[in-house]
């Protein structure tokens, strides 16, 4: 496997020139306060390095061991201590916490470029503070001044590690059926009792002290989700300077033995009589968990994006290497027995579907984070435009950015051939450790319905037509005669994506399995538009910087073209689709399946 190295410059492009970040904090006051290009810079060189140097290497052992089970003891793989410990001691598990309480206060902008880092280096290892810095985000918005005081600060210190405790055996998505009970008692604490499933990081050995934070249901709670509450629910207890106690009634019954991801520590966590304290308020407590699990979407997408660019980075040096065949042009290396298989045009066909798709994803993963500091940290319309349009495209990132990341994966091991299916090299791993990333966290299928039945056709297509004025605003301002041949594809897709929607919300009155049959097609369909009008965007910072003789100029603007001519025509086929109706998904009865 290549070593792993962090596209800097890309992530600076994206920062600087295409979403002119600098001028973005001067506006957000709240901002401004903690963060400039020279911090920003410093800290993602910073974390490129302890990506690089510290958590890449440990990624093979670590699947190659996995995380061990002894009678309720979860031991990580070798080295993953050393390096969570040189994390912490970075302060990386501060960098978007609440300065309040000892984080850095960093933007999204910033901190999802660093989650990308961490993915790329190891998805198992980005788990474990990945799961606390959601945690520590469902705390400082819904906790209480003393729970913040007395958890928060150890969180973002690195000490204390946290996971987040929804899915039960019977339940899965389907949250409103928990069964877990939350007894209240005198002291203002409650008791918790019940089983959850799935739970990552619920069990290790990286930290003194784990914090779960836990859906359940008190004795006379409403039926369905409206019941549902939060809790914080600490391994071990802990006086109120922190000092760590008695145990609570929290075990580990067992590890989960997975298809990928082996040294995330995947649980099986029993709740007997544990004591917990109240999130928020009693019965809206999936209000207060969608805090994290929003974050948590997000960061999965960006999952999906660092397995990818992995992928891409391996396949690539692994093709200029591998001899194999002849140029269709003729012979480009005569001194040798064959050509590198760069020369064949299904293979560049592969990377160059994963360079687009690689750099699109990471350039709408910025603009998903901007829209969510402008929400976190703007003001009047401008921020409510923000919190818009971050509702709108949170189940996009997770979807899309993982379907993609999936994809790119299995492109880098059809370049491997051979070598891409055996251990050795390395490469195999990356294939199923994507894999889950379109499973948690809801579903790829469910995010699909979140989009299009409960964002589009529950604002009755408001939320989307705030995207599209936007890009409609961009394309007639975009003169340039140089940009024509983006703006025109990217005019189209805008027209069909907005015709699209109407369509389809049309359809729902008439037909109430419309919306469920049309919705994985309608999410890529807004996936790739979107990522057309983010790539006109870095086109036209290219063109404006050709002069400079950088390379890197020349290779985005001719990515750019290969994404309108190549990627950009995937939407027509999946309109059609979106448009066939649900009559062929249902007219086959049960028992003729």
């Amino acid at each position: 496997m290549a070593d792993y190295q962090v596209p800097l410059k890309d992530m600076s492009f994206l920062l600087y020139d295409v979403f002119d970040t600098e001028a973005l904090w001067q506006k957000l006051p709240k901002l401004a306060e903690h963060v400039d290009r020279e911090t920003a810079d410093a800290i993602l060189q910073e974390c490129a390095k302890i990506a690089e140097q510290e958590i890449a290497p440990i990624a093979r052992q670590g699947d190659e061991t996995g995380v061990s089970f002894d009678n309720g003891v979860v031991s990580t793989a070798p080295g993953y201590q050393q390096a969570f410990n040189t994390y912490a001691e970075g302060g990386w598990t501060a960098l978007g916490g609440d300065p309040e309480y000892g984080g850095m206060g960093m933007p999204k902008m910033i901190t999802s470029l660093h989650e990308e880092m961490l993915c790329s280096a190891d998805i198992s290892f980005s788990l474990y503070p990945g799961l606390t810095a959601g945690a520590g985000l469902s705390l400082a918005k819904h906790g209480s001044e003393a729970l913040k005081e007395k958890y928060l600060t150890r969180m973002y210190a690195g000490e204390w590690a946290a996971s987040m405790c929804l899915t039960e055996a019977h339940a899965g998505s389907d949250l409103g059926i928990i069964r877990t009970k939350a007894v209240p008692q005198e002291d203002g604490s409650y008791r918790i009792t019940g089983n959850k499933i799935f739970i990552t990081g619920g069990e290790h050995d990286l930290t003194e002290n784990i914090v779960h934070l836990v859906l359940a249901k008190l004795p006379d709670a409403p039926a369905g989700p409206r019941g549902i509450s939060l809790f914080l629910v600490p391994k071990i207890k802990a006086d109120d300077d922190g000092n760590l106690g008695e145990a609570n009634g929290v075990s580990c019954g067992s590890i989960e033995h997975k298809m990928g991801i082996h040294a995330s520590a995947t649980c099986v966590m029993n709740f007997d009589d544990a004591q917990g304290y109240l999130i928020g308020d009693i019965n809206k407590g999936l209000a207060c968990m969608f805090t994290m699990m929003n974050f948590e979407r997000i960061g999965v997408g960006i999952q999906g994006i660092g397995a990818a660019v992995r992928s891409y980075q391996n396949a690539l040096e692994y093709a200029k290497d591998r001899l194999q065949g002849r140029s269709a042009t003729g012979a480009k290396n005569s001194d040798k027995e064959a050509d590198s298989i760069m020369v064949h045009g299904d293979v560049r066909r592969m990377l160059m579907n994963m360079k687009a798709l690689n750099e699109g994803s990471r350039a709408l993963s910025t603009y998903i984070a901007m829209q969510l500091d402008i929400a976190t940290y703007g003001e009047g319309e401008a921020q409510q435009k923000g919190e818009n349009l971050a509702a709108l495209m949170t189940p996009l990132a997770k979807a899309f950015f993982t379907d993609l990341g999936f994809e790119s994966t299995v492109n880098g091991q059809q370049i491997f051939g051979g070598h891409g299916y055996i251990r050795e090299w390395g490469q195999e791993q990356l294939v199923r450790d994507a894999r889950i990333a379109q499973i948690y966290e809801g579903t790829n299928g469910i995010q699909a319905m979140d989009l299009l039945a409960r964002k589009v056709a529950g604002s009755n297509g408001k939320l989307m037509q705030i995207f599209l004025d936007e890009v409609q605003a961009y394309i007639r301002e975009t003169r340039d005669d140089k940009m024509s041949e983006f703006i025109t594809p990217l005019t189209s897709a805008v027209d069909d994506l907005a015709e699209l929607s109407q369509y389809l919300l049309d359809k729902a009155g008439q037909d109430a399995n419309e919306l469920g049959s049309s919705a994985n097609d309608y999410l890529h369909v807004f996936g790739y538009t979107a990522m057309a009008y983010i790539w006109a965007r870095m086109a036209q910072q290219a063109l404006n910087k050709l002069d400079s003789g950088d390379d890197f100029y020349q290779s985005k603007l001719h990515t750019a073209r290969y994404y309108f001519a190549r990627v950009l025509p995937r939407r027509i086929s999946l309109i059609a689709t979106a448009k066939s109706g649900s009559q062929s998904l249902f007219a086959l009865d049960e028992e003729l399946f």
